[in-house]
C-alpha cells in the first residue's frame, strides 16, 4: 500500500467514515494536535526513566483511541469501526498515578520555570501540547459531538504531565527554579 494517495492535494481529507472535510476543520485540528502530543510523548518515553515508561506507553495507546474517535466524526462511526472507548476509569488511573508521584515530591510553594534537563523540558512540552489538544477539543465540542470523557482525559493528562516533569526532575537531581515576578 502506498503512503501517498493524492486525495488531499486540494486541501481536503477524509474522516474515518469517509466524509471529506477541509484540512483546517476543527475536527482535523483536534485529532492532529492529539497526534502531535502522542509524538512528543514518544520522545518523552524514550528519554525518561524506566519507572515511567509503562505509564507513557499506556497513555499513548489511549491517545490513539482519542484521535481515532475524533477522526470518526461521530460516536456511531467510532463504534462501527470498533475504536476503543475512553473511560472514566482511565481518567481515574491518571489521577492515581499522579497521586502516587505527588506523594514523593516536596510541596509546591511557587510556580516553577520549565527546564533544567532535556527530559524535564520534554515533559513540559508534552504538557503544553496536551493543553492545546484539550482546547482544540473544547472548540470542536462547541460545534459538534465530542464525548466529554475525551476532554476530561486530556485535562487530567496535562496535570499528570506537570507532576511527571517534577518527578523526573527529582529523579534526575534537577532543582526546581521558582518563578519570581520581575517588576
Amino acid at each position: 500500500m502506498k503512503i501517498y494517495t493524492r486525495t488531499g492535494d486540494q486541501g481536503r481529507t477524509s474522516l474515518l467514515g469517509g466524509a471529506r472535510v477541509p484540512k483546517d476543520h476543527l475536527r482535523i485540528e483536534a485529532y492532529g494536535t492529539v497526534d502531535e502530543l502522542n509524538s512528543h510523548l514518544g520522545l518523552l518515553r524514550d528519554l525518561c526513566t524506566e519507572r515511567h515508561r509503562a505509564l507513557l506507553y499506556d497513555v499513548q495507546h489511549i491517545l490513539f483511541s482519542i484521535g481515532s474517535r475524533l477522526a470518526s466524526g461521530s460516536e456511531a462511526e467510532a463504534e462501527r469501526f470498533k475504536v476503543p472507548a475512553v473511560s472514566d476509569d482511565q481518567v481515574a488511573a491518571l489521577e492515581a498515578a499522579m497521586d502516587a508521584m505527588d506523594k514523593e515530591l516536596p510541596e509546591m510553594r511557587n510556580f516553577i520555570l520549565p527546564g533544567g534537563h532535556p527530559t524535564v523540558s520534554q515533559a513540559h512540552i508534552c504538557r503544553t501540547v496536551c493543553r492545546r489538544a484539550e482546547r482544540r477539543c473544547v472548540a470542536l465540542a462547541a460545534h459538534e459531538e465530542v464525548p466529554a470523557v475525551l476532554i476530561r482525559y486530556l485535562n487530567r493528562l496535562s496535570d499528570l504531565l506537570f507532576v511527571l516533569a517534577r518527578s523526573l526532575g527529582q529523579e534526575l537531581g534537577v532543582p526546581e527554579v521558582p518563578w519570581k515576578p520581575r517588576g
